[in-house]
């Protein structure tokens, strides 16, 4: 196919010649970081694939059981295999977890008792995690269990406020709660190296902590994950990067041996743990949905990375900006007006393979505390590994794009959200 062939298929898609040229032009500045990203993805792919071979996954795995699940094999190798990946001594990955909140609302609840605190030294938590710890009153909360919540917040250039954090850190101070992404904030991502640093002094302070990281959007990003730099849990969801976009439904948790055996028992009951829970048909999905993972991940790192350079040169505040180094798959935008989200949300979901005819519009979505505009055409419902774009109506009105199975369709997602902008007057070349 000719360039002058690939312009005439994306002018039949809609996209202005001037758009498209200007896309183009921001793409070429960029081949040496996706070669790195290529690189990373290649790294994170054989070791993959060498715990799935030290697993011995075999054929037999794929398939599913059904009623209690007792004796599941193909389970049991994938938790193994996610141990394995993620460095740590155990793992539970169930599609009887409904989605990352639900993951953190576990691991946290299971090694939660009343009296105890949680500390945040990473400011406020994401805005559904609000409602689990009970910062916002909703029923069945941990504060309504006795369980408290203090947070130190990031200083002005993003650092952690160290001092603060020491102090904070006292008798009740029983589990460390790192967000690393950045959620509907405009802070920088936390790399694996700034949360090893973190967990290793509040460990000073306090050894027998448990430090937990939410690891949403995080996974495969870069070569190590949190848990191989101290953290003792690391949460997330499998419709995002670990899924691989295959993946239908389910959550993860890998940890220490004492807090994975907490967190099954929460799951299921006590005396069950991780001996029952029925894998039904999703083994296979799980399984080559992680198989896939590194390479999805480094498509939407990509995706990510074009954004901030197209809408940065033409003069939007963006975060990550255009040059700096990725920990997450997530771009946020910052337009300070409404119908700038608007626009660049249609132009996602008319990008979108599925639902590419319907209009986005905000609404009241459960768990968060004002209302939220969503693009995502997706194969799996909700999945934001996929072509997605989110944000809350409110100040400073940014907008939240992730995902892509491609780094092809992230990119005609991001020429689409160009090319509204446009068409609604919104910007003047």
């Amino acid at each position: 196919m000719q360039k002058n062939d690939l312009k005439q298929y994306y002018m039949e898609l809609g996209i202005d010649e001037k758009v498209y040229d200007y896309c183009q032009s921001v793409e070429e500045t960029l081949k040496d970081r996706f070669a790195a990203i290529d690189s990373i993805a290649e790294q994170n792919q054989v070791k993959v694939i060498k715990a799935m071979q030290d697993a011995h996954f075999a054929e037999e795995h794929l398939h599913g059981t059904t009623g209690y699940g007792y004796n599941d094999a193909g389970r049991e190798a994938v938790e193994k295999i996610y141990a394995n990946v993620f460095g740590t001594e155990d793992a539970l990955v169930r599609q009887q977890i409904t989605c990352g909140t639900h993951a953190l609302y576990i691991a946290l609840s299971a090694n939660l008792r009343p009296g105890d605190e949680i500390l945040s030294p990473v400011g406020k938590v994401y805005d559904t995690l609000e409602g689990v710890i009970g910062v916002r009153e909703q029923k069945g909360s941990l504060a309504e269990f006795g369980i408290s919540f203090k947070q130190v917040d990031l200083l002005s250039d993003g650092s952690f406020d160290y001092e603060k954090i020491r102090n904070s850190i006292n008798e009740k101070t029983k589990l460390i709660e790192i967000q690393r992404s950045k959620g509907y904030d405009v802070r920088p991502t936390l790399s694996v190296k700034q949360i090893g640093k973190l967990i290793s002094f509040v460990k000073s302070i306090k050894p027998d902590v448990i430090c937990m990281v939410d690891n949403c959007y995080g996974e495969f990003v870069e070569t190590i994950e949190p848990s191989q730099v101290g953290a003792d849990m690391v949460v997330g969801s499998l419709i995002k990067n670990p899924g691989g976009g295959l993946a239908p439904i389910g959550g993860y948790i890998c940890g220490t041996k004492e807090c994975i055996e907490n967190c099954a028992f929460r799951l299921t009951s006590p005396g069950l743990g991780k001996e029952v829970g029925a894998s039904l048909s999703v083994t296979r999905d799980i399984a080559q949905g992680l198989f896939l993972a590194p390479t999805v991940s480094a498509a939407a790192l990509k995706g990510a990375i074009f954004a901030a350079n197209v809408y940065e040169k033409l003069g939007f505040k963006t975060v990550p900006n255009s040059t700096e180094s990725r920990h997450d798959i997530i771009q946020a935008v910052e337009f300070g007006k409404p119908e700038y989200i608007q626009a660049f949300c249609e132009g996602i979901q008319a990008a979108a393979p599925v639902d590419s005819f319907v209009t986005p519009v905000p609404w009241a979505m459960p768990g968060y505390d004002s209302e939220v505009i969503m693009a995502a055409g997706a194969f799996v419902s909700g999945a934001s590994i996929e072509l997605s774009a989110d944000a809350p109506m409110k100040e400073p009105y940014a907008v939240y794009f992730q995902g892509g199975l491609t780094y092809q369709h992230a990119k005609f997602g991001i020429m689409m959200s160009l090319q509204k902008i446009v068409e609604k007057g919104l910007l003047l070349w």
